[in-house]
């Protein structure tokens, strides 16, 4: 079963950075994540829309 997603614009990418560390992020199309390799998180994607709180990213493993 494929799960659909709103679009995210990979354009936000050029402006967003990571709240904790304001390092570039990475985008994660199969998690619908963006992805901050700095401080060791993973931001989710809402309907297309980042959430870039801290309390609600993912701690990678």
């Amino acid at each position: 079963m494929t799960e659909s997603h709103p679009e995210f614009d990979r354009r936000m990418l050029e402006a967003l950075v990571c709240p904790q560390t304001h390092a570039t992020l990475d985008y994660d199309a199969d998690r619908q994540e963006l992805v901050s390799k700095s401080a060791n998180l993973a931001f989710p994607i809402r309907n297309g829309i980042p959430i870039m709180l801290v309390d609600e990213a993912r701690v990678l493993d």
